[in-house]
């Protein structure tokens, strides 16, 4: 379904059902935003989309991280989704095929106040904490990997499938899958893989291994140490399970053909090593990206190579603004969605349907500037970024990347 542009959907004040008016009883908001003394709680509540993001979605969980980082009463920010099925399933990728199909530019805007919302979340100068239980993807790592404290359960699915849907990994998904130790960032790309708990955490996209069913207590702790000034960081560490609990990271232990096959410059090479390779792990992941949109594959692996190279995240998230905001025009967007979602028979027709037709010349213009429609989150200072170190001492998210 299309986001809903005068979604109610902030709740600010008791939980429903005791805030409610006749009129609110009519339809749950699709963002929970309240008080429990010093936390500050948003929660995602489209269970039934596995909280896919809206436009009204977003302006909310913008609008009330603003409002709580000016507001001497609220210690520390609690992000989590309704529905037990995951955080977030992503955007609404239907209503980006249906304003395609039509030549709508609105998920222009949308993008960029998520975009704009992402930078907010790696600065915030409040602790940040995200629950990562269940299905986390393509916005849902928006939301939630560039705080300052990311749990994961043993429930935890984190994926950027983007490029199955004619799409490029965005919400500052080549910021962070860049910097991901060799070149595993760039295998979670292109071929759009889901990762559980262990991989999470050895990739640097959490922190902290919690079981499900001590989020509830963890939860009540949060709201106590909000109360006494305390780090969010050394409460997630006394809940946090032993790292054995989760795993091993097979991802950590494919590196040995993972780093070899993607190390090169093409997509095509890539591919050719990959099938060449002895791992069966390798051949399959070659089955998996011929199977994506080829120019995708080609903007993406672009993308990420530039990323690597630019100074930080509000820079990634103007270059993926750029290419979104071609990609809205193009077949494949379309396609790609009508095939996993609309017509859903998993068959997409790319065009080109071949690596080889999709040039440089047209890679590149998915990176030309947009002149006055930039974003220019590269050149914003944003807000200061949180200091969780509480007494046990926890590093916030620029020092974590400075050290990776």
């Amino acid at each position: 379904m299309p986001p809903e542009p005068t979604d109610p959907a902030v709740l600010d004040g008791p939980t429903v059902p005791a805030a409610r008016t006749a009129t609110a009883a009519l339809a749950e908001p699709a963002v929970l935003v309240r008080r429990e003394g010093a936390l500050g709680r948003i929660t995602l509540n489209r269970p039934k989309a596995i909280n896919a993001l809206t436009t009204g979605m977003v302006q909310a969980i913008d609008t009330a991280l603003r409002t709580w980082a000016a507001d001497d009463g609220i210690a520390a920010v609690l992000v989590d989704g309704a529905g037990g099925r995951g955080l977030c399933a992503g955007g609404d990728i239907r209503f980006f095929h249906d304003c395609a199909r039509r030549g709508d530019p609105a998920p222009k805007a949308f993008w960029a106040a998520e975009y704009r919302l992402n930078a907010l979340i790696s600065t915030y100068p409040k602790p940040y904490v995200a629950l990562m239980d269940g299905l986390v993807m393509g916005g849902g790592i928006g939301i939630s990997a560039h705080g300052a404290t990311r749990i994961v359960t043993e429930r935890s699915v984190l994926s950027m499938p983007e490029v199955g849907i004619g799409f490029v990994p965005d919400v500052g998904g080549t910021h962070l899958l860049a910097r991901i130790p060799g070149e595993i960032g760039t295998h979670l790309a292109l071929t759009g893989a889901r990762i559980g708990a262990a991989d999470a955490i050895a990739c640097g996209l959490a922190d902290h291994h919690l079981p499900s069913d001590a989020l509830p207590a963890f939860v009540a702790a949060l709201r106590e140490a909000a109360g006494a000034g305390l780090g969010a960081g050394p409460l997630a560490r006394r809940y946090a399970t032993v790292a054995a609990a989760t795993g091993p990271s097979s991802l950590a232990a494919d590196r040995a053909w993972i780093d070899p096959c993607y190390r090169h410059g093409s997509v095509e090479e890539i591919l050719a090593a990959l099938t060449a390779s002895p791992a069966p792990a390798a051949r399959a992941a070659a089955e998996e990206i011929a199977a994506k949109s080829p120019t995708s594959l080609k903007v993406t692996l672009r993308a990420l190579r530039s990323a690597r190279a630019l100074p930080g995240l509000g820079a990634c998230l103007d270059q993926e603004y750029r290419i979104a905001c071609v990609l809205l025009s193009t077949h494949d967007l379309v396609e790609g969605i009508r095939a996993a979602v609309v017509d859903k028979d998993r068959s997409p027709r790319w065009s080109p349907d071949r690596l080889d037709d999709v040039t440089a010349e047209d890679v590149d213009r998915f990176f030309a500037p947009l002149g006055d429609a930039e974003l220019g989150l590269g050149e914003a200072g944003g807000l200061r970024p949180a200091d969780d170190s509480g007494p046990g001492g926890e590093l916030g998210l620029r020092e974590r990347e400075a050290v990776r």
